[in-house]
């Protein structure tokens, strides 16, 4: 199975307001860029939108390290997801959980493959991630797609 690294950012300029997310995914010697923009959206759903774009590229079932400086998104779907379907998609004070579609199809994604997830600082020192908050800022500026 191939081993890949996938990088996520989402970055939103108001929020909500205008959005992008982008990502960088490595395979070997190979790395990708990607990133798209909304018109009106929030920061949570364009950090989810990058895990789930970069997910999607992936043709074949690959061992995908996801690193993240969302902790929404790590421990959404490592951890919270799974409260969320026993209760019926309703969060522990019994409000409707925000971004469900999401959610749904980023664990669609994550099933595709086998995937571990790592989260690191935003703004710090990982240079894919600031490379992705980059792309994602310019993306929701110029409202612009690498699609």
């Amino acid at each position: 199975m191939k081993k890949v690294q996938l990088i996520t950012d989402g970055a939103c300029i108001g929020n909500p307001g205008p959005g992008g997310w982008a990502c960088v995914i490595r395979f070997g010697e190979h790395s990708k860029e990607l990133w798209g923009s909304e018109k009106h959206t929030t920061n949570n759903r364009m950090e989810l939108m990058a895990a789930i774009k970069g997910l999607e590229m992936l043709k074949e079932k690959c061992e995908v390290n996801v690193t993240t400086d969302s902790q929404y998104v790590m421990k959404g779907i490592t951890e919270w997801i799974h409260g969320w379907k026993k209760k019926g998609w309703v969060t522990a004070s019994k409000a409707p959980v925000v971004n469900k579609d999401l959610w749904l199809e980023l664990e669609f994604e994550t099933q595709r493959h086998q995937t571990t997830w790592s989260w690191t600082k935003g703004h710090a020192s990982h240079a894919d991630n600031n490379r992705c908050d980059e792309l994602a800022t310019t993306a929701a500026r110029n409202q612009t797609s690498s699609e």
